[in-house]
């Protein structure tokens, strides 16, 4: 398996500071998180396998950064990333999916991670070979005497020809006529009852189908600026052993795998009696339980041990404590962070500094029709404060208050800028307070339109 990438804690916390602004604790538990995982690899065996993940439970309100964390940090190292919604797992046994179902998506996602490094691998082969299927399309190779190179510029001048042209450019308009796969029939959707899990039995069926009705092919007329790509997947996926894919795969998720469990508060026991939501909840949690301490789960790609996937949990935890969890599923999330609610100054640093930063989106967004956006300082202050005004007054949904208000502020001109002439467009604090400060102060107006 592929070594992971030895970043220090340090490195992976600077890291994250470029694209998400404060909890500077939280950032620090999961780079302990992820270099232990380095760490575990030179440990030898047998007690590498002894070492178990030490799971997080991140404690905050909503948009605070909480899921951007660990989506930044699976980046990081291309560790295969599962973000699942913990309620989904509500009304389990009804309409609601098998908790196993997570490590099968898991293990789909790490097959296309793997399956797009082999391909990036096999990439310059696959070109040199989908340009010599191109040339057998254009220029039909004639039969050679035994012991001639078929290669040798020599044998098919005419082929040399084309080879230059097609590097110049010259046949991109040109038509060929291919053999294209198209998609099998799709499997009718048919209701069963069984006891078996719903997403294993999908999966298996899909696979009995495509054996019973393999792909067929057509032929097709494309231009051959438009064959390139399609021959250059068609010779990638013949040099790809799919196998070994497959196999680097379920290795991958069971020992880089990262699963974010998002709202995990919401099947925590709030105390309430044995009602039936009660006892839902309750259910997930015992299902949640061996696939967090480490179990095996069957996938169409075979066996795959959780034991050394990391798990971090979020939740706000309003109504609810981390402590209204089951005792055994406690113990699986050691680790408990405290995310703060993010204020004015925070706010201001969002739309500034991180790389992805959301001025920095708005201004490439309009400068696709010309608009040069130009935010004063005191512009970007004010929105800042006009989102942790409303954040205080209304619902309080952290960074997310940021979008409806640069939405709401740039909706004149975002509509009417295929109209206008290019220009500078200058966004100062007079405009912010004019488009937005009325609106500000009324709550009741605020809770609907910011």
């Amino acid at each position: 398996m592929k070594q992971l990438q030895p970043l220090s804690p340090k490195e992976i916390v600077a890291a994250l500071d470029k694209y998400i602004i404060g909890q500077d604790s939280a950032k620090r538990f999961v780079a302990v998180a992820l270099r232990n995982r380095w760490r575990r690899q030179q440990v030898p065996q047998p007690l590498r396998d002894e070492i178990s993940p030490k799971n997080i439970i991140m404690i905050g309100p909503t948009g605070v950064g909480k899921t951007e964390i660990a989506r930044r940090l699976a980046q990081l190292v291309r560790s295969p990333f599962l973000k699942v919604e913990a309620t989904k797992f509500t009304e389990v046994g009804y309409v609601g999916r098998d908790v196993e179902s997570m490590i099968r998506d898991l293990t789909e996602l790490a097959v296309t991670l793997v399956k797009e490094e082999q391909t990036e691998i096999v990439q310059q082969k696959a070109k040199d070979r989908a340009k010599e299927a191109l040339l057998d399309l254009l220029v039909p190779p004639s039969p050679v005497a035994p012991g001639v190179d078929p290669a040798d510029p020599a044998v098919s001048p005419t082929r040399e020809k084309f080879r230059k042209m097609l590097a110049d450019g010259v046949l991109d308009e040109r038509e060929v006529e291919m053999q294209i796969e198209q998609p099998g029939p799709t499997m009718p959707m048919v209701e069963m009852l069984s006891t078996g899990p719903a997403d294993d039995m999908g999966s298996s069926m899909k696979d009995m189908f495509s054996n019973l009705f393999p792909k067929k092919s057509q032929k097709q007329k494309l231009r051959v600026k438009d064959a390139i790509p399609v021959l250059e997947k068609q010779e990638a996926d013949k040099l790809i052993d799919m196998e070994q894919v497959n196999r680097l795969a379920v290795e991958r998720v069971e020992q880089t795998g990262i699963i974010f469990l998002d709202e995990i508060d919401k099947i925590a026991s709030r105390g309430t009696g044995g009602s039936a939501g009660e006892v839902s909840r309750e259910g997930v949690q015992r299902d949640l339980l061996p696939i967090v301490e480490g179990a095996s789960v069957n996938t169409k790609y075979g066996m795959v041990r959780t034991d050394h996937i990391l798990f971090i949990a979020s939740g706000a935890f309003h109504s609810s404590k981390p402590s209204d969890l089951v005792p055994e599923l406690q113990g699986r999330f050691p680790v408990r962070v405290e995310l703060h609610a993010l204020g004015e100054d925070e706010f201001y640093r969002i739309l500034v500094e991180p790389q992805n930063a959301l001025l920095k989106q708005y201004k490439a967004l309009l400068a696709t029709e010309g608009i040069d956006l130009e935010f004063a300082d005191d512009a970007i202050h004010s929105m800042a404060r006009i989102a942790a005004e409303v954040n205080e007054s209304t619902e309080n949904i952290g960074a997310r208050r940021l979008h409806t208000i640069l939405e709401k502020l740039l909706e004149n001109i975002s509509f009417d800028a295929p109209d206008m002439e290019a220009s500078v467009f200058p966004v100062t604090a007079e405009y912010v307070d004019s488009q937005l400060s009325d609106i500000a102060e009324d709550k009741d107006l605020s809770r609907y339109i910011l």
